[in-house]
């Protein structure tokens, strides 16, 4: 202890010597000490449960001899990068982070990381194609990252400084750059998954149909922007036939958010814009398809269900892989999407693709 410390602690014990209690005497209270210090009992993390038991049990403490299991998974790190700097239309730069999430090993004995690394999931946040708030899925994010995926959670451009197709192109990057780094982030290049939701839904299905095909970008080309699945929550599909089914919005005002993803002009004046930024002119029966999970709410507000209908007749008609589950009264990002069983059905399979 350093000489201004003991000054420190001399002066409030002089101030404070009346307000401290008398010392209960607490080994009279407790299982008796060793009469000597113990040595150390090396344990490695795998042998943890090998650890000597005590069966010390001091009067009121309540003894639970049935929780022995963890299912909160792995533990999770995270860190914000830059995966990419564009120059918008006006010549200025934009850089666009991503946060990626990490399981770690620490204190996990039953754990491991599987053989050449962690699987990846690209996740894309909706956000009506406009600026998104991509750390307010944290708590999703940290739930797959428990499961042994490392997410990454990517911004792209919005659409308000650069309409399509600056989103799915950025998410090839990213994708990319998640390969490129696969060794910094303990994660495996072959085992790379895209996930959105609503708008990210849209983005991830443009780009995992599309893969290392046009429209693309050049960054990180020494990769591929291929990938072994995609999960799509309630993505919207076909802009043009939005309008024609139930909704809380209009999408076809230049301003709608479908709107101005195209350029800023009537979806329904302009159906050959709307037919290139729909995910389905990019099927055809001799491409291969990565395999697809769409789920979709039956209450939803914002994107009509009907669309993913749409795509999932698509998909069918042209024999793709897809799976299609309508969750029958969930709203759009919720009443059934913020919980463990939504979640535990796209890990199920997850599994099953991977």
């Amino acid at each position: 202890m350093s000489d201004d410390l003991n000054i420190v602690t001399d002066q409030w014990l002089t101030i404070h010597s009346d307000d401290i209690r008398p010392e209960i005497d607490v080994d009279s209270l407790v299982e008796p000490a060793s009469v000597e210090p113990l040595a150390t009992i090396p344990t490695p993390i795998e042998q943890t449960k090998n650890f000597p038991h005590t069966d010390e049990v001091p009067d009121g403490c309540t003894v639970i001899s049935d929780l022995d299991e963890d299912d909160f998974g792995y533990s999770v790190s995270f860190e914000e990068v830059t995966y990419a700097t564009r120059t918008l239309a006006d010549g200025t730069s934009m850089d666009l982070p991503m946060w990626v999430f990490t399981p770690g090993l620490d204190n996990a004995p039953e754990s491991h990381m599987p053989e050449g690394g962690w699987p990846v999931i690209v996740f894309v946040r909706g956000s009506a194609f406009h600026e998104q708030n991509v750390p307010d899925y944290s708590n999703y994010y940290v739930r797959i990252a428990e499961k042994g995926y490392v997410v990454a959670a990517m911004k792209y451009r919005h659409s308000d400084v650069a309409p399509f197709p600056a989103q799915m192109l950025d998410c090839k990057t990213a994708v990319r750059f998640m390969r490129v780094n696969a060794e910094r982030f303990h994660c495996n290049k072959d085992r790379v998954v895209l996930w959105g939701d609503s708008s990210g839904g849209h983005t991830v299905l443009m780009a995992g149909f599309t893969g290392d095909r046009e429209p693309d970008t050049p960054l990180y080309g020494e990769e591929s922007a291929e990938v072994k699945a995609i999960v799509d929550w309630y993505g919207p599909t076909d802009f043009v036939k939005m309008n024609f089914y139930a909704s809380s919005q209009n999408h076809s005002a230049p301003e709608c958010p479908e709107g101005v993803e195209i350029g800023g002009v009537d979806v329904l004046e302009y159906p050959d814009r709307s037919r290139v930024a729909s995910p389905m002119s990019y099927l055809s029966a001799d491409v291969p398809t990565p395999p697809t999970l769409i789920m979709h709410g039956g209450r939803d507000q914002l994107v009509p269900f009907n669309q993913s209908c749409r795509l999932y007749a698509t998909m069918k008609a042209l024999d793709k892989d897809v799976t299609f589950l309508k969750l029958d009264n969930a709203c759009h990002a919720c009443y059934g999407f913020r919980s463990a069983r939504a979640l535990n059905i796209v890990f199920d399979w997850l599994e099953q693709k991977l």
